[in-house]
């Protein structure tokens, strides 16, 4: 069961002294399945659902307190207020947010030549962090006595969000994993996502050539309090099985992945998803994926239930460093239709034809795309075997 903490729980909560930071044990969050909520998560009628009216879960409280702490004691780059946000007009229902901060004040990129480089301890890694970076070990009770123990995920705060409660899902640090997706880094996010009470609460992941600025196995997961596109858009099966699905719709076309909630579809869509991304990396594509809840595949729910969590690959072009010109550079959240801007200008200015033609520009060639759909097409055929 799930630590309960009151309001006078403050074993989440950094102690008053900086001093006692160094040797403070890391706080567990341990959970079971009976902790993740599968059922009753929808958006209100409003367009939004900010998280000061939300009936939060353990998971959204825990993190919500322990991360609001280390805004005020200034561990973060920048101190992240509300941000300006806007619908682009037209019919996808793009959300574009103002972060000056973060286009200037987060940290560089390290230099990347390849999908498959070895992590190297020598560069920034999440072995370098403060202390009071992390916020707690997110653990997993093994699911029958005498099982073996999942992997520890450390839940770290992004020092540059953006979005409110932006956090870094960190698997085993010590390990010096380099950035490539393994099955229980993928199991942490899905479950973290079913983990929060909150439809907006999403996990992501970019791989190295994918904009991943740090060579050390990690997710993000932040809160946007909006719908985004890809919660609900229509797809297509692709192959008889109907385990992979195409999402067709802009802004990008993407592979969708979806469970109904945890237990063996849950594994089964883990190990699909990690399949696909082995394959990808093997031959040096770039990917960027995305963890929503959202409606089963197929045709637009007329419901606004999210009834089960929505797994979203892109394969793209491989694109090393940022561009500063642009609006916007294209990662996990950008392909799914949240784009951080990082000036004034831009955001003033931006219109869904330009933000779709941007995103775009960073897809495969058709040629490679199809490729990459029959290749997948056909590991998901294997797995049916």
């Amino acid at each position: 069961m799930a630590l309960q903490p009151g309001p006078e729980d403050i074993s989440y909560l950094l102690p008053p002294n900086s001093e006692d930071w160094e040797g403070r044990a890391i706080p567990d969050f341990t959970y079971g399945q009976q902790d993740l909520v599968v059922e009753g998560i929808q958006w209100p009628q409003s367009a939004a659902g900010a998280l000061d009216t939300w009936a939060l879960s353990c998971f959204d409280s825990v993190l919500r307190s322990a991360w609001s702490q280390r805004v005020e004691l200034g561990l973060f780059r920048y101190r992240l207020g509300e941000l300006q946000t806007r619908s682009l007009p037209g019919a996808l229902g793009l959300i574009a947010q103002l972060n000056v901060e973060r286009g200037v004040q987060r940290r560089r990129p390290q230099h990347i030549r390849s999908v498959r480089q070895p992590f190297d301890p020598e560069q920034f890694n999440f072995n370098k962090i403060q202390p009071g970076e992390i916020l707690f070990r997110l653990r997993r009770e093994p699911r029958v006595p005498g099982a073996l123990r999942q992997e520890d995920i450390l839940v770290v705060i992004n020092v540059s969000p953006l979005e409110w409660g932006h956090v870094l899902l960190v698997p085993e640090p010590a390990r010096g994993l380099p950035q490539r997706l393994l099955p229980g880094a993928l199991r942490a996010g899905v479950e973290a996502v079913l983990l929060s009470a909150h439809p907006g609460f999403r996990v992501g992941f970019n791989s190295l050539g994918g904009l991943a600025s740090v060579n050390h196995l990690h997710l993000h997961g932040y809160y946007l309090a909006h719908r985004l596109p890809v919660e609900g858009a229509p797809s297509v099966p692709l192959g008889p099985g109907g385990l992979l699905h195409l999402l067709h719709t802009l802004p990008a076309p993407g592979f969708l992945f979806y469970t109904s909630g945890p237990g063996p579809d849950l594994d089964a869509l883990v190990s699909r998803v990690c399949r696909a991304t082995d394959y990808l990396t093997d031959r040096e594509i770039a990917h960027n994926l995305f963890v929503t809840r959202g409606t089963p595949p197929g045709k637009t729910s007329p419901s606004s239930a999210l009834t089960g969590v929505r797994v979203i690959l892109w394969a793209r072009k491989s694109s090393f460093g940022i561009k500063e010109a642009e609006a916007f550079n294209v990662a996990l959240c950008e392909l799914a239709g949240h784009l951080p801007i990082k000036t004034s200008e831009a955001f003033s200015s931006l219109t869904e034809t330009a933000a779709v033609a941007l995103i775009q520009d960073s897809l495969l060639p058709p040629a490679q795309a199809h490729e990459v759909q029959a290749a997948l097409v056909a590991l998901m055929e294997q797995e049916e075997q």
